[in-house]
């Protein structure tokens, strides 16, 4: 088998298999929703980073560059130390919510450089400073720096001036649960330090809540770790060189917590205190429930120390074979990669796509949360105060998750979030795309969905609104994986229904087609909270509510042509979002959303009495409704003919919906038919607002809010108290959700893609003889694949060197001067609109992961074609759909 095909084949004949270990570990479990049992909902105060060395966590783990089984009941990831710091480097440090002059924020170095899809290869690289690591200094900075002043990073410290660790880890799976590991520690300081690694292995205590009796164990047998359970199994753990076998319990040391006995006199934290301090704290019959191979590692400057490991079934000390299998897999992966990205792309875009897709396979997390058991407590613990029982989530009962779960950011956001979970699948399609249809699926399943249809938002709040992007994200995958799993189409489909109607249900107040939502993910991108409640018993009807449910009523359709090829029961649901999205589209234009005199679209504040304050601002609000588009060409039109004769009659009988569906062109070379919110004479009006740069358009993609507003500030009066919105390029000064992000005008990848993908439909309807002056002033007229084209660039440019050799993301920030990072690319949440700086997360490789989206998709493979069209050709067996 060539080494092209190698990484295919595991996909294909056993995923199952080879993704039973993974990069499953959280990089943060402390601060988390889940283990908060509090009574105020405080749950940053709940579980400290302090308390988390101590303390066993109830719901899932936490480590450094570490893996685990797929339900996450055997851990190992490394741990540190650099002979001066008070505790061990088990975990990455940041600030938390209240702590930050922005919001939470992890305060380290540290890249997902590499993975395959079935993590047969993978690669961590962290930086780990020589001296000791500044946790006062990061917290007390921080505390006196408002939210007008700049973060304060490690950088910052001068830490890393007086030399650091350069540490890489190699993972290599032999098989499916035979790995080899070899760790990289590079002293990249002025003088000979002494590095101490511990690879760590532990068991998540399953044991203490009771549930189960069943205990694991750990020992150490002829110098490896031997570790039992009895779901896993037996697995070993073993190294080469010199080293120290330590172990303890995964057990709280109650006695540090809470001046109580502990359940274990060698609780979690004895060998952070062994190593640390001296304490006699580690089991010297050395058993337990964790474990580590400790080693001393004496290093010169510039110099290299390298330990390698095996872990896994294979009953042997041996780590012999360990380069043969880091070389192969290396290889192979590298083989997978090449026939994943296009060769037209350059070494430096290629570099890019695979670190991002990477990012995006190390993400995913093992994610625990039985909400039942968590509002009512454990049984061998005292019960959770009563306030829970009517606080965060207890409407939402029959969520029940124990699963692997693509996360948005596993320090920041180490929990799912509906709507970016559907751009990140689109990004995973790419590599793996069964990964990434059953992660839909998954979000729509009994045990995630509420029975009145509501998806779960994320876990501080499954009860709030995210955008409904999760058909949009389905028709991406379904079109990425070939076009041809029907099966996973009509399963999502089905219960996107369900969800469709609660929508329709639920977020239209007054059953007019105009739709609220409360922030749908755009956190701050108005002057007021538009998820509180206003004044005066008036509610807020959203432009981008509307337009999000005129685009879900279209991907609907668009799903239903497709099954209908094959299925004709699907022509009759088609019909019905054929209508539904013409009474939306109508509604949206007719009652107060469309701004004539502006010729944009606003939210609008509907008082008691009926009046209607346009809230005007140019913000992605506005946008959004250019999303709702899409093309019908005469081949779908000639295979169905119900639905064909239903839209022309519909159009007849009610011309009044005519000009969202009716726009037609005679051209065999385009589209015939536009089904659309924003008809071609205000798409030119819009887009005169996103093609100037002094608006929408920046040199790295679109702003949030128009640059307009840095001189014009938008001030509403809410009931006698002004709410302001001005363009803020950078962090945010507003504590809206938190202050921890800021659309009020920064770069956000997933609007982007949105709108690009909204041009490329326009123009296949359009045709290229339609053009727009871009950019506004340049007197250069371009039609709209052009302009998709170059937004996209431009967006891409933000992780490419520049002229200079500088990457925009990490323009002016410290380490990146170096040569020896000139590689290692950090993927931010949100980006500075005017100079491109990574913003937010740092490790938002969920919906950023869309650059290589973009990327690998150029012109012609990312215009999507009429959706019967693209099926014409196509032959799927009936019982694939349910026929």
């Amino acid at each position: 088998m060539s080494n092209e095909d190698a990484e295919r084949a595991r996909l294909r004949d056993d995923p199952a298999g080879w993704r039973r270990w993974g990069p499953y570990l959280s990089e943060r479990a402390w601060g988390t929703v889940r283990e908060d049992y509090s009574a105020d909902g405080d749950a940053w105060n709940y579980v400290t980073h302090d308390q988390a060395r101590s303390r066993a966590f109830r719901w899932s783990e936490e480590g450094l560059g570490g893996i685990c089984d797929e339900h996450q009941l055997l851990c190992l990831s490394f741990a540190f130390w650099n002979g001066v710091d008070p505790i061990l480097k088990e975990r990455i440090f940041g600030l938390t919510g209240p702590q930050g002059n922005h919001g939470e924020d992890a305060k380290e170095y540290w890249w997902y450089v590499d993975s395959t899809p079935t993590h047969s290869w993978m690669r961590w690289r962290y930086l780990y400073p020589q001296v000791a690591f500044p946790y006062d200094d990061l917290v007390t900075e921080n505390a006196r720096r408002s939210q007008l002043d700049p973060e304060y990073e490690l950088a910052d410290t001068g830490v890393l001036d007086n030399g650091f660790w350069d540490i890489t880890v190699d993972y290599a799976k032999e098989t499916p649960e035979d790995l080899v590991l070899e760790l990289r520690a590079r002293n990249a300081g002025a003088a000979l330090q002494t590095l101490h690694v511990l690879p760590t292995l532990w068991f998540r205590n399953t044991w203490v809540w009771g549930i189960t009796d069943t205990k694991p164990a750990l020992q150490v047998e002829n110098g490896r770790i031997v570790a039992d359970h009895t779901v896993v199994g037996r697995m070993f753990l073993t190294g080469d060189g010199d080293y120290t076998p330590l172990v303890c319990d995964n057990e709280s040391n109650a006695e540090r917590l809470w001046g109580a006995a502990s359940r274990s006199p060698f609780p979690k934290d004895g060998i952070n205190d062994h190593v640390a301090r001296g304490a006699a704290s580690v089991n010297p019959a050395l058993q337990g429930t964790k474990a580590a191979l400790h080693y001393v590692l004496p290093v010169d400057p510039g110099a290299t120390a390298m330990i390698r490991l095996r872990f896994g079934r294979r009953e042997t000390n041996a780590v012999d074979g360990a380069s043969a299998a880091l070389v192969l897999r290396r290889s192979e992966a590298d083989a997978f990669y090449a026939s994943v990205i296009p060769s037209r792309l350059s070494a430096d875009e290629r570099l890019v796509a695979r670190q991002a897709l990477s990012g995006m396979l190390w993400g995913k997390q093992f994610y625990h949360y039985n909400v039942t058991r968590w509002l009512d407590g454990d049984p061998a613990e005292p019960p959770p105060p009563p306030q829970r029982l009517t606080g965060r989530n207890s409407g939402w009962r029959h969520l029940d998750t124990a699963d692997v779960i693509s996360m948005p950011d596993k320090w920041e956001y180490p929990w799912f979030a509906s709507w970016d979970l559907g751009f990140q699948c689109v990004a995973l399609a790419h590599v793996d795309p069964e990964f990434a249809k059953g992660q839909l699926i998954l979000l729509c399943r009994e045990w995630y969905m509420h029975a009145n249809g509501q998806l779960p938002a994320y876990e501080w709040s499954f009860d709030d609104v995210n955008p409904p992007v999760h058909a949009w994200a389905a028709l991406r995958v379904f079109e990425i994986d070939g076009a041809t799993d029907y099966q996973f189409l009509a399963r999502v489909f089905h219960k996107l229904l369900i969800n469709f109607t609660w929508w329709v249900n639920r977020e239209d107040a007054e059953g007019n087609n105009i739709f609220e939502g409360g922030f749908l993910g755009l956190d701050n991108i108005g002057p007021f909270n538009r998820s509180g409640m206003l004044p005066d018993g008036g509610h807020l009807e959203q432009s981008d509510g509307t337009a999000w449910m005129a685009m879900y009523s279209l991907n609907l359709l668009e799903m239903a042509l497709i099954l209908a090829t094959y299925d004709r029961t699907y022509e009759d649901v088609a019909t019905k979002f054929f209508e539904h999205f013409a009474a939306i589209a109508t509604a949206m234009n007719e009652q107060g959303l469309w701004d004539e005199g502006a010729g944009f679209y606003y939210d609008s504040w509907q008082l008691a009495d009926g009046t209607r304050i346009p809230i005007q601002a140019r913000s992605f609000v506005g946008l959004i409704p250019l999303c709702a588009a899409t093309t019908l060409g005469d081949e779908t039109l000639r295979r169905l003919p119900d639905f064909a004769e239903r839209l022309r009659l519909f159009i007849k009988l009610k011309p009044r919906y005519a000009a969202a569906v009716s726009l037609e062109v005679q051209d065999a070379q385009r589209e015939s038919r536009l089904l659309a919110i924003v008809n071609p004479d205000r798409l030119r009006r819009i887009l005169d607002y996103v093609l100037d740069e002094s608006e929408f358009l920046s040199d790295h993609g679109l702003r949030a809010l128009s640059r307009f507003h840095a001189a014009h500030p938008l001030d509403i009066d809410i009931g006698g108290v002004v709410a302001r919105l001005d363009y803020e390029p950078a962090e945010s000064t507003s504590r809206l959700y938190g202050g921890n992000s800021n659309w009020r005008g920064p770069v956000w990848f997933p609007g982007n893609h949105l709108i690009i993908e909204a041009l490329r439909v326009y123009h296949r309807f359009l045709g290229d003889a339609w053009t727009v002056e871009y950019p506004r002033g340049s007197g250069r007229q371009e039609h709209l694949g052009t302009v998709a084209d170059d937004i996209a660039a431009r967006l891409s440019s933000i992780f490419l060197k520049d002229a200079g050799g500088v990457r925009p993301v990490v323009a002016g920030t410290k380490p990146y001067q170096r040569p020896d990072l000139a590689d290692a690319i950090p993927f931010h949440e949100y980006f500075h609109a005017e100079t491109g700086r990574g913003l937010g997360a740092s490790h938002q490789t969920g919906w950023t992961g869309l650059v290589a989206d973009l990327l690998l998709r150029g012109t012609r493979a990312r215009d999507r074609f009429d959706v019967g069209t693209l099926h014409a050709s196509a032959k799927a067996p009936a019982d694939q759909i349910g026929q």
